[in-house]
């Protein structure tokens, strides 16, 4: 029993510092976007978006606090995972349609995760405040898009959200080859069935 609650605490650390990491990725992946976007809507929202980030990875940072714990150190991200399954975006469009399908990924991930019975406070708190910022990104993301199709087209748009939707799938199974019995711990032995339900 004492192993199995050493096991499970050790899981969750692991997944909060990949939380962490993620967030610490997507903060540096997004401020050097907008440094260097044109001046307008969207190099606006690619700076509150940039924000977001790197105050969530300051928010996993003090939940593992709260926890008695400090973060690890990981050196792999999800990120990598979709750029290995998918390629290099070829312009802010592609960006952006891998954004979309990353931040349904994240947003149900979450979602998933605060259902768990029996969270620690300082986890459930800290899903909730940030899944209010990712309800957010893919809102504007969805816009931007949107506001793309008079340039690249509507097929364009679709094609690039269906090629990064498998590259997730395939990152996601790769995350659960390498880490499944960390995250079926933690997550019930539901790990496998988090795919990316929302809605477009």
């Amino acid at each position: 029993m004492a192993k199995d609650v050493a096991k499970a605490r050790g899981n969750q650390i692991w997944l909060l510092s990949f939380y962490r990491v993620s967030e610490i990725t997507g903060a540096l992946f997004f401020g050097r976007l907008a440094k260097s976007a044109k001046p307008g809507p969207i190099q606006m929202d690619l700076t509150r978006h940039f924000a977001d980030e790197a105050a969530h990875a300051r928010l996993w940072t003090d939940c593992l606090a709260k926890l008695g714990a400090v973060p690890l150190k990981l050196e792999e991200t999800y990120q990598e995972r979709y750029l290995a399954a998918a390629g290099m975006p070829a312009n802010l469009m592609e960006v952006l349609a891998l954004t979309q399908i990353f931040e349904r990924r994240v947003i149900n991930q979450y979602s998933r995760h605060a259902r768990l019975p029996g969270l620690d406070a300082p986890v459930r708190e800290t899903l909730a405040l940030i899944m209010e910022d990712e309800k957010w990104h893919l809102q504007w993301i969805r816009d931007a898009l949107r506001g793309m199709e008079a340039e690249y087209g509507a097929d364009a748009i679709a094609t690039a959200l269906k090629r990064y939707a498998a590259a997730d799938k395939e990152a996601y199974a790769d995350v659960l080859a390498r880490h499944g019995d960390k995250l079926d711990v933690l997550m019930g032995g539901r790990g496998a069935d988090a795919e990316t339900d929302e809605e477009e």
